[in-house]
């Protein structure tokens, strides 16, 4: 009796193994088409834009009492020197640690801006496993794997524009910088 049963799990298991459906997308042909994704780029823009004006407000800003200061220091006593020296420095680390500062927001925004983006998607995804059975799903951008046997394998990219509302036809716009895969 343990014989055949045995023997009834060797003809099982390798059945089970060929059953799962796999398949694969990627994710690089279907973010930079959401809609979303355009105006996260748009408002990213406009942010760095802010950030940038002020950086160079305030760029203009020592360049200008480093000039002035320049002109001056020869006719200036000792001690107003070294403040003014300090007001110097005070604003050259001011700026400094603004750009660094601006740098971390604009990421956090970025972050934040396609967070949700990364959410649809997945949840794209996980409807597109659900319905097809399918029991793993790759998304190729952000897997290493060299090779995809596409007869075990579906390429279920368009699959996903659909449950997203996306036209088919739908290719990136040019001169649009990638995102950052998650």
């Amino acid at each position: 009796m343990l014989k055949k049963i045995a023997l009834l799990l060797l003809f099982i298991a390798p059945m089970t193994v060929f059953a799962q459906k796999f398949a694969h997308f990627k994710s690089m042909d279907i973010i930079p088409v959401m809609p979303e994704w355009a105006k996260a780029q748009t408002d990213i823009q406009a942010l760095q834009k802010q950030y940038e004006d002020e950086l160079k407000r305030t760029s203009d800003e020592f360049n200008k009492k480093y000039a002035e200061y320049q002109q001056e220091q020869k006719n200036l006593p000792a001690n107003i020197q070294e403040r003014r020296q300090k007001e110097l420095q005070d604003l050259q680390e001011k700026g400094m640690q603004y750009q660094q500062d601006a740098q971390q927001q604009l990421q956090k925004a970025y972050a934040d801006m396609m967070d949700p983006i990364y959410k649809k998607l997945e949840d794209a995804v996980k409807a597109i496993g659900v319905s097809g059975g399918y029991t793993y799903i790759f998304d190729l951008n952000r897997t290493d794997i060299p090779y995809i046997n596409e007869t075990m394998s579906k390429d279920v990219t368009n699959d996903i524009k659909t449950k997203l509302g996306i036209s088919l036809t739908a290719v990136p716009p040019t001169g649009a910088a990638a995102p950052a895969v998650k």
